[in-house]
């Protein structure tokens, strides 16, 4: 156990400790503040980062990745809470977690590996914008009516200083000595020096109360029928939904950044029990976070016991240590977060211009814009299916023939490149039925068959030479394309003539002739070509 929660020197512990202390600091405003989008009680945002970090760390397949509550999943959620209250949002996170502990268990998780590079970076640069955005309400104070502005002059010049601050901290004392984590000395030297000078700014306190009781079991208080299922099903799918799109993606990203393999359908199971069980803990559910796990990795933490410490001192917090930690300075956890934006961003990004192809420019800031303007997922589903279409486009294009007359005078089409549903037009005009001699051979040596609308366009051409009155041959058809014409009730055939290094088109009659018969008509069995 021990060997599983640790990496291997003692030296790599006291990083993960204290690493942990410090995402846990960082933890609570994001919590509270997810918690309140939601229209939720502080504690179940508090109540979901505690359980989600321990458990995940204990059981999902990334060592080193932060989970906890999550504007992701707060979004979500909103109007499920507005029309139906809390019970059914324990419940759907309860349905939340079966849902993803599914996904893994059908080894669902290797589908990431789908998600186009270009697609990754314009999430992760969304992402770090939505993280920047987020820190701008703390600008803001609350008037006697209700209503929201921003600061003063000089509250603004309090909170810019000690942003400042904190971002020097950060970023210049792992030159002097890296014996305890940047982040964490930041927070502690700007709240030392917010309670020594008895400055005036916003605390973690002003947000909420955090203090609490241990989270008890508490089974959903909703009807278990039908009308039930059909209300939380939905929710609970589109949470499962961007819960497990956020932690695969940040999963990749910590892979990037450590060098090491994460296990993606071990990180939903991990994802799945842990939401399983913080619907039945009254928590508000979550996944991954960016965030946090960049703050993680770049304090030291790398194993496990980084999430697990993370969680426990949340709970820590949580039951004794309210007093002290609500009296944090908003404005240090701006300047780590804002930390966190500069190293997630990829500011390399800038420097594609000109040097990788537009469409790959432009799904990438489109899955940036669109992961800032809605959600995640249709951020991330929104880019998939773009770099599809753009993929499809570009070898629609690769089709290409070379046509020439072998020494018995049949027309020869020797084709190259993949056919599918895009290029099956520019094959179909490739071909000249009427003016082609009477015998007529297509080689798919060089092509593959790919999907239906391939077989269709094989069909259609079939019939273009059998109006024409011309005997048209396939050769070099893969097993696999064979099966499929047959299996599709085609108008092609294929099966083993003259030259026993082809495979030829024939039809419906000669095919029952010989199995009638049990002969081949070439008299040879040939291997196979494609």
């Amino acid at each position: 156990m021990f060997k599983l929660i640790s990496r291997h020197s003692p030296d790599n512990i006291k990083n993960d400790v204290l690493s942990g202390l410090t995402v846990a600091l960082a933890l609570v405003p994001e919590a509270v503040a997810f918690a309140l989008v939601a229209h939720v009680h502080p504690l179940l945002g508090l109540y979901a980062a505690f359980m989600m970090a321990l458990i995940s760390a204990l059981i999902g397949g990334r060592p080193g990745m932060i989970s906890g509550a999550t504007g992701a999943i707060a979004v979500v959620v909103v109007a499920l809470v507005m029309q139906h209250g809390v019970e059914y949002l324990f419940a759907a996170v309860v349905l939340m977690g079966v849902l993803q502990i599914l996904f893994g268990v059908l080894r669902l998780g290797k589908f990431i590996r789908l998600v186009p590079y270009p697609v990754f970076l314009g999430f992760v640069n969304g992402l770090a914008m939505v993280i920047f955005l987020a820190q701008l309400e703390h600008f803001k104070v609350t008037d006697a009516g209700g209503q929201k502005h921003w600061m003063s002059s000089q509250e603004l010049l309090v909170m810019a200083g000690l942003i400042v601050l904190t971002m020097v901290i950060i970023e210049f004392l792992p030159k002097l000595t890296k014996a305890i984590p940047s982040t964490l000395a930041a927070i502690v030297v700007g709240t030392l020096l917010v309670l020594g000078l008895n400055i005036d700014t916003k605390t973690v306190g002003d947000m909420a109360s955090i203090a609490g009781d241990l989270p008890s079991f508490h089974w959903p208080d909703v009807p278990f029928d039908w009308q039930t299922l059909k209300i939380v099903f939905p929710y609970a799918f589109v949470m499962a939904l961007v819960g497990l799109i956020e932690s695969l993606l940040t999963l990749n990203l910590v892979d990037e950044l450590t060098e090491t393999v994460g296990r993606p359908n071990q990180e939903c199971i991990g994802q799945g029990v842990a939401n399983t069980v913080t619907g039945l803990f009254g928590g508000m559910g979550g996944c991954a976070m960016v965030g946090q796990s960049m703050i993680n990795i770049k304090s030291g933490g790398r194993g496990r016991l980084s999430g697990i410490a993370a969680g426990l001192f949340l709970l820590l917090f949580i039951l004794v240590g309210s007093p002290l930690i609500e009296r944090i300075p908003i404005a240090v956890l701006i300047g780590v977060m804002f930390m966190v934006v500069i190293g997630t961003f990829e500011w390399g990004s800038f420097k594609l211009f000109g040097k990788v192809p537009w469409p790959d420019v432009l799904i990438g800031i489109t899955v940036a814009v669109v992961t800032v303007v809605s959600d995640l997922a249709v951020a991330v589903v929104t880019g998939v299916i773009l770099s599809a279409l753009v993929f499809a486009w570009q070898h629609a294009k690769h089709i290409g023939v070379r046509v020439y007359f072998n020494e018995k005078g049949g027309k020869v089409y020797e084709l190259s490149g993949p056919l599918f549903f895009a290029s099956t037009q520019n094959f179909q005009e490739l071909f000249t039925p009427r003016a082609d001699p009477d015998e007529v051979i297509v080689d798919f040596k060089e092509s593959r068959v790919v999907d239906h609308s391939a077989l269709e366009a094989i069909d259609k051409l079939a019939e273009r030479y059998k109006r024409a009155g011309k005997n048209l041959h396939l050769v070099h058809l893969s097993p696999e394309c064979r099966q499929l014409l047959k299996t599709a009730g085609s108008l092609v055939e294929v099966n083993v003539l003259e030259d026993p290094t082809y495979h030829l088109v024939v039809d419906r009659a000669a095919e029952r002739l010989q199995e009638e018969t049990g002969t081949d008509k070439s008299g040879s069995n040939s291997p196979e070509n494609a």
